[in-house]
């Protein structure tokens, strides 16, 4: 049986590798984020998806290992 938190963690830590190097290229772009009040929102939230994802991948590991 497969663990649910594999493809999960998979997905989340790669979305989560795409916005965060997608914030980083844009961080020049100050128009981009005026509506969100000169916060680099795709840096922060790429950061949180790819710690997510890196979490679910460890739990997977852990129970796998025991």
């Amino acid at each position: 049986m497969v663990d649910i938190r594999i493809p999960i963690g998979f997905m989340f830590s790669i979305l989560g590798v795409l916005i965060t190097v997608f914030g980083l290229t844009t961080i020049s772009d100050t128009e981009m984020y005026v509506k969100s009040l000169g916060t680099n929102v795709n840096i922060i939230m790429g950061l949180l998806m790819l710690v997510f994802g890196l979490v679910m991948l460890y739990f997977a590991w852990k129970k796998k290992k025991a």
